[in-house]
């Protein structure tokens, strides 16, 4: 009886098996036999199940299948038969499933949406794909709305909300300002998983105008904005304090459900002052090791791959110093379907059993239903060797046509799996797959494995014998392996011989031969020995080997289980390693490797480095010269110099070099040759033809370089063919009629002889064209004149001389000189995207007419005029150079409501071609400027008249002017806002029923249907009462009061006097005493008004305003022109583009001068954005 034992899976790399039944067969991985045999239809590739595609691009549904015959290819779509045929947009790939869908050309991707169903079929069954969902991706733009400013107190909590268009699949949302900066997030201010932006607590430092959502639709790689949201932060003293409550989710209970495999994400987000921290629990139980992390400043739980065990309560905590707040998520995980076994192919013989098992799980659990060949197998062809039994079919005595395909569908609300595997029933006569007399080679006393793969159906018996007519093997010294292979457990050399498998079935018989060899092993017979070395000094490590002598070794030596140092002191012999002049960085464990084809061993020594004992103080130097230079052994191309060392001066020469003189071509300069170790005084020089060879000898330690010796005597080798030709051999016309073709000359000794010269040879390329040659002197350049306009030319370059020609050359690639282009784009069309922005597109030009290397295409572009002015202006025209083939780009920088023209040219290296017609188009409204200026006049008692100018840019059609003041009391905090609306038609108005005396702040803008824009701001005061005002001037000039200021006046100087003599006859006076004593109360500075209003600072006003200067007397403040400045989208600038050349980057341009300002400040203006909409 055989012994058999199962192959382990590194001996099974041949074989590939394709069901996991026993009584199956296995098919082994050999292409001739699978090309061979009989196979139902296998899908090998297919398009996703919910397949998101560009409805810009063709669709390609995929659908690849192998079988034997190859299948044939069908369609369903929305359950009924696709009729290719009938359908110009759709096409199928040769010899594939494949659908191709072109919406390039006319094709409107959404008329393809819909659930399509490939089926591939052969006479052995019909296999199908999933259901492939197709949709095209959606980007909409951001619904038009008005944003109020937002006005929050310091300390409230505030949510921006973002609300993005829905598309498909959903954007990618993130905030930014105006500088197209990301805003800084933190633990009091983060961006939410819904898109909103959440402050726990507002801080002065939030206020801006600036804040917009984006949302990035990555499918169609474009980019919408939301419009700017303004946020204003009004301070309260002292701020209160308040404890955390939730912002997001609302109330104390959520829920949550999410699919197994899938990453679960919970958030919450708080307010309060301080700011919350959060904190994540499970209830009754620990959050899962190595799949938690925490995000958005730990106030998003983040778990990755979730199983049914990730159920259950999750409690996020918010706490600050004030108390807490919870909010509890039940979490329930379903699943959608997945394998627990997924059936596989099923190869059997006529006659044998078999089953098919589909077992899938999921949550809810998922239904099982079988098909055949892609119809429901209740409604299939019978079949009476096929029994269904729930998620298992069970084959008896399968029969040829037995043969199908059967998918397996588990489903549950959450999804499905679809899996096709086959039954096929083959019956074929043994086959040996192994080569045949394939030798095998072990090393005495090892296992040898000799293979006999072989295919059958049925399965075919294995028998081994060993030589032609030797007896069948059998006993323990064999080992008989399923696969076919036999194993010799330990081979000797008696087992040197030729083996035989014999594969037989009920359908015949086929048998093979193979050779065995048993070698000698490798063995090292002299091991490497320990040594001790003084340092400088020499040691040798031995290491004999003994090998079978028709195996090859080799010899590898490593030190420290490494390579041995790049150094010249380890000189590798072929029994032997020597280390020269022994440094304290030697010391270690070498070690000799042997290597053959079957074996390999090693042997390790340990060297130790101690130092030497003190010697005599020695003077290193340079080494002397070598000397004796002597040639010999003179051949064509090679000469043997040797010569005798210098003296080394007590460092060891490492190396010499050697170096050359050319008398004939160079006399006097000296090249370098070569260099050799110091321990070699000989060396073979391979020499050039045709050249004066002069030799000298340098030699050098680790001091320098010595002089060099006297040169040898001279050798002047016999002149030859040349054996290179001249490299960068170019061809490149300078002119449209003419070649111009340049190479580098050889130098002086690669010409191998006198009369040097090139032969050209030049020929037009894809043309049955004879070469034409010319011969050349000396020279780098050759000009071919009356050539076409930019065709290829192949041209090679060969160097001969007067004994002849170098080898053949290599041909290069040319062209004749490049004319301009001869035709313009067509097709010009312009697709405005907004105010500032818009695509440009255009037919590319037939690459014949470009008579040179397509560099690419100008977009010239100008503004004709403004659609709100009717004036036009000089005309200053734009470039943009789009590189390569591009038939789109975008043009940005646009001025609003305005009329541009523009063209198309096509360039190459010569220039540009004609311009395209001029197409005209229209740039829609945009939000005007400031108006350019504001003045305040004629103050009274209750009102102030306001005069202003039109904005400089009104960027369309004015529709009104917004007014809003408000005033400023004396503790210079701002009162309620009162907001005016005025027909655009105005430049004037009298504001009444104002505060006498007051200080009132504006702030004016424009508007048009677009939107309001920026704002420009003044301060003026109202004057005070008049009767108030004619009392005070009354006092100051009635009689009485001058009077007695005048006494006071004539007291206090005879007081003086008093004083004065007093103190100088020695007396004292208290004159101090007696000023403070007669004080008059009345004797007080009076600030006089002249009932004019006039300049009014205070710090504390122009913290939330931007400085600047003081208001001009004529309280005018003036708008300079604005200067635009183009971002180009084309070559060498800023702008970013994909490669639709959808803008997806930012691009900056200066601003609107800012008017002259000063201490008093003027509110910012509301942000014009540089774009409104990215497509």
């Amino acid at each position: 009886m055989m012994k058999k034992k199962s192959i382990s899976a590194s001996k099974a790399s041949l074989v590939l098996f394709l069901c996991q039944m026993i009584s199956a067969l296995d098919v082994p991985l050999d292409s001739k036999l699978l090309e061979e045999l009989l196979q139902p239809p296998t899908i090998t590739q297919q398009s996703p199940k919910d397949y998101i595609v560009d409805p810009r691009e063709n669709i390609v549904i995929q659908c690849e299948a192998k079988g034997k015959p190859p299948p044939s290819f069908s369609w369903t779509r929305n359950g009924t038969h696709f009729d290719i045929d009938k359908d110009a947009q759709v096409t199928m790939k040769p010899n594939s499933g494949t659908l191709v869908i072109n919406i390039m050309n006319g094709g409107k991707a959404e008329a393809y949406e819909g659930v399509y169903q490939c089926t591939a079929r052969n006479e052995r069954g019909a296999a199908i794909s999933n259901n492939i969902v197709i949709r095209p991706s959606r980007s909409p733009l951001w619904t038009k709305e008005k944003l109020e400013p937002n006005h929050v107190r310091e300390g409230d909590s505030l949510v921006l909300h973002c609300r993005p268009p829905v598309g498909l699949p959903p954007p990618i949302i993130f905030w930014m300002d105006n500088a197209f900066q990301r805003l800084p997030q933190s633990e009091r201010v983060s961006q939410g998983l819904n898109g909103d932006l959440y402050f726990s607590n507002v801080q002065p430092e939030d206020t801006r105008e600036d804040y917009i959502c984006y949302a990035r639709f990555n499918h169609t790689q474009t980019i919408q904005q939301k419009q700017p949201i303004s946020v204003k932060v009004f301070s309260t003293k002292p701020v209160t304090e308040r404890q955390p409550i939730l912002l997001t989710p609302t109330g104390s209970t959520s829920t949550k459900v999410e699919l197994r495999g899938n990453v679960l994400l919970l958030e919450c987000i708080a307010a309060g002052l301080p700011t919350p921290v959060i904190r994540w629990i499970k209830e009754g139980g620990e959050l899962p090791v190595n799949r938690t992390f925490f995000e958005n400043f730990k106030k998003t739980l983040k778990i990755i791959d979730v199983s049914e065990a990730d159920s259950g309560n999750y409690k996020c905590i918010a706490r600050n110093m004030l108390g807490s707040v919870h909010h509890v998520i039940s979490v329930t995980v379903k699943a959608a379907p997945y394998w627990i076994t997924a059936p596989r192919n099923l190869v059997l013989s006529p006659g044998e059993d078999g089953t098919l098992i589909c077992r899938a799980n999921g949550n809810p659990k998922p239904n099982i239903s079988w098909f055949a060949n892609g119809v429901p197998i209740a409604i299939a062809p019978e079949d009476p060797s096929r029994k269904v039994d729930g998620d298992t079919i069970i084959f008896s005595h399968v029969q040829e046509r037995s043969s199908a395909v059967y998918q397996c569908n588990a489903s549950n609300e959450y999804g499905y799996l679809l899996a096709n595997a086959f039954v096929n029933v083959l019956a074929e006569p043994p086959r040996v797959l192994t080569p045949a007399n394939k030798l095998y080679q072990v090393i005495a006393d090892s296992p040898a494995l000799l293979d006999c793969a072989y295919f059958g159906s049925p399965k075919p018996e294995i028998e081994w014998f060993k030589g032609v007519k030797g007896s069948i093997l059998r006993g323990n010294e064999y080992v008989f392996h399923d696969n076919g292979t036999l194993e010799i457990p330990v081979a000797q050399k008696d087992s040197t011989g030729t083996y035989t498998c014999v594969a037989r079935n009920e359908l015949g018989k086929v048998q093979n031969e193979v050779r065995l060899e048993v070698k000698d092993p490798t063995m090292i017979i002299k091991q490497p020995e320990y040594k001790v070395i003084q340092r400088y000094g020499q040691v040798s490590f031995e290491c004999i080997i003994r090998h079978d002598s028709t195996l090859l070794p080799t010899v590898i030596w490593l030190k420290d289980n490494d390579e041995l140092p790049d150094d010249e002191r380890f000189l590798v012999g072929k029994d032997n390693l020597t280390i020269m002049n022994v440094t304290d960085k030697d010391d270690g464990t070498y070690t000799c490797i042997v290597n053959t084809t079957l074996d390999s061993v090693s042997a390790s020594a340990v060297l130790t480095v101690v130092a030497a004992p003190p010697t005599p103080a020695i003077i290193y130097a340079r080494p002397n010269p070598p000397f004796d230079l002597e040639l010999t052994g003179q051949l064509e191309r090679s000469v043997e110099l040797s010569w005798i060392p210098g003296d080394e001066n007590n460092s060891p020469i490492r190396n010499f070099v050697i170096e050359y003189e050319d008398g004939l071509h160079e006399p006097g300069v000296w090249h370098y040759q070569t260099e050799v170790p110091g321990t070699q005084t000989t060396v073979q020089l391979k020499l050039s033809p045709y050249v004066n060879y002069s030799f000298r000898v340098i030699a050098v330690n680790e001091i320098g370089r010595s002089q060099p010796s006297e040169p040898s005597e001279q050798y002047l080798t016999k002149s030859a063919n040349p054996d290179e030709n001249p490299s960068n051999v170019q061809g490149i016309g300078s002119e449209p009629d003419n070649l111009v073709i340049t190479w580098e000359s050889l130098k002086g000794f690669q010409s191998n002889g006198p009369g040097l010269q090139y032969k050209v040879s030049w020929r037009q390329k894809d043309v049955d064209d004879e070469w034409t040659s010319v011969i050349v002197a000396n020279v780098s350049k050759y000009i071919v004149s009356g050539t076409p306009t930019f065709v290829p030319y192949e041209i090679k370059v060969q160097a001969l001389n007067d004994l002849g020609y170098a080898p053949e050359p290599s041909e290069v690639i040319g062209h004749s000189g490049e004319d301009l282009p001869m035709v313009a784009p067509g097709n010009v069309q312009v697709h405005v995207i907004n105010s500032t922005l818009a695509k440009v597109h255009w037919d590319p030009v037939p690459l014949k007419t470009v008579r040179g290397h397509l560099q690419g295409y100008k977009v010239y572009y100008w503004k004709v005029q403004s659609l709100s002015r009717r004036s036009r202006r000089h005309v200053e025209k734009k470039i943009l150079t789009f590189r390569g083939n591009k038939t789109f780009g975008m043009l940005p920088g646009l001025e609003p409501y305005s009329s541009y023209k523009l063209n198309v040219r096509v360039v190459n290296g010569k220039g540009e071609g004609p311009a395209s017609p001029d197409k005209v188009f229209k740039t829609p409204e945009g939000v005007p400027s400031s108006p350019s200026f504001l003045k305040i006049t004629n103050p009274t008692l209750d009102s102030l008249t306001l005069e202003w100018g039109s904005p400089t840019h009104p960027n369309g059609v004015l529709t009104s002017y917004i007014l809003k003041f408000q005033p400023i009391n004396n503790t210079h905090e701002l009162g309620p806002l009162v907001e005016i609306r005025i027909p655009a038609n105005e430049s004037s108005l009298i504001l009444k029923n104002l505060n006498y005396s007051t200080r009132y702040k504006f702030y004016f803008n424009a508007q048009t249907s677009v939107g309001s824009g920026s704002q420009i701001t003044e301060e003026a005061v109202t004057i005070m009462d008049e009767a108030m005002a004619s009392r005070q001037i009354d006092i100051a000039t009635q009689g009485w009061f001058i009077g007695l200021m005048c006494a006071v006046a004539l007291l206090i100087l005879i007081l003086l006097i008093v004083c004065f003599i007093r103190r100088n006859k020695g007396g004292k006076y208290p004159v101090k005493e007696k000023e403070d004593a007669h004080a008059d109360p009345e004797i007080q500075p009076m600030k006089e008004d002249d009932g004019t209003f006039g300049e009014y600072s205070d710090a504390e006003d122009h913290k939330p305003l931007k400085k600047g200067s003081r208001t001009p007397s004529d309280r005018t403040v003036k708008k300079e022109d604005s200067d635009d400045s183009l971002v180009d989208y084309g070559e060498g600038v800023n702008g970013q583009f994909n490669e639709d050349g959808s803008f997806i980057g930012q691009y900056s341009g200066k601003k609107e001068k800012e008017p002259a300002e000063g201490n008093e400040s003027s509110e910012a203006p509301s942000p014009v954005n540089a774009m409104n909409s990215f497509v």
